[in-house]
């Protein structure tokens, strides 16, 4: 069984969001710059993230844009209104801007909700940094992938740990340094997404398909999970072996782990519902 409530997101100016048993979806609208992401859009996604993370039903959030389009990357006209602004008391507020769209993609990484994102059409720039944060990244043939900073004389600053993270250093050098231009099979190739589909029909099937892999296993695991691999890529595994069966062992003795257990002795599916109302 899965969370299932009547909690309801209002749209915000340029996200648009639904909730549906446990599911929160969140959509870039700003369609007539194919979703480029501003300032506002920054702190509307980060509003919405610490929301669903309070709200205890929202197990999923699928990030996906309106009318065909990912994201056109970062909106040149903050950073210009930005380059405008006089330097006061050592604040820069150029410097200020892409931090917080930092802070967006450190949230989004580090969050213990499982993240899907769903492409298509303009992948660029900032938007290709939230595809390498995502836990699953689906894609349909149509998206192009960008990474145009150096082209046009900036630098991907914010998203390169997790460009490396994602397709490693040799790749992640490359594509900053050529400007990088990829459609979606060599991005399949690469590991950039996990699953190519056709079209836009089967792209939606393919995000159903992988909310109910998700929704079958315990929310605090997949959390734990999460927080622990977070921890195997940076650290050597011999310092992780106590910490990890402690984890471990937390699981194992929780509620989710109990009833996860009882579940598959008496060959049922676990009600994840009663394990995740009850303390862990």
């Amino acid at each position: 069984m899965t969370t299932v409530t009547t909690a309801s997101y209002d749209d915000l100016s340029t996200v648009k969001r639904r909730y549906a048993d446990g599911v929160l979806t969140l959509s870039l609208n700003r369609p007539e710059s194919r979703n480029a992401m501003s300032i506002l859009m920054v702190n509307e996604l980060l509003l919405s993230l610490e929301q669903a993370e309070n709200d205890g039903a929202v197990r999923i959030i699928v990030l996906r844009g309106e009318n065909g389009h990912f994201c056109s990357g970062g909106d040149i006209k903050d950073m210009a209104a930005a380059r405008m602004q006089p330097e006061t008391a050592g604040i820069d507020a150029i410097a200020e801007v892409n931090a917080r769209f930092g802070e967006l993609c450190l949230a989004y990484a580090r969050t213990p909700l499982a993240v899907i994102v769903a492409l298509e059409g303009a992948v660029m720039g900032g938007g290709f940094g939230l595809a390498c944060i995502a836990d699953v990244a689906l894609a349909s043939s149509s998206t192009l992938f960008r990474l145009p900073e150096t082209s046009i004389g900036l630098v991907p600053a914010q998203i390169a740990p997790f460009l490396v993270e994602r397709l490693g250093y040799s790749e992640a050098k490359r594509l900053a340094v050529t400007g990088g231009h990829i459609n979606a099979q060599e991005a399949l190739s690469l590991r950039l997404i996990h699953e190519l589909h056709v079209d836009a029909n089967a792209l939606d099937a393919a995000v159903h398909a992988n909310i109910h892999k998700i929704l079958q296993c315990a929310p605090h695991a997949v959390a734990a999970s999460k927080a622990l691999m977070a921890r195997a890529r940076l650290e050597a595994p011999q310092a992780l072996i106590r910490d990890a069966a402690a984890v471990f062992s937390h699981a194992a003795r929780s509620v989710e782990g109990m009833e996860g257990g009882m579940a598959f002795l008496q060959k049922r599916k676990p009600s994840w519902v009663a394990a995740n109302n009850e303390a862990q």
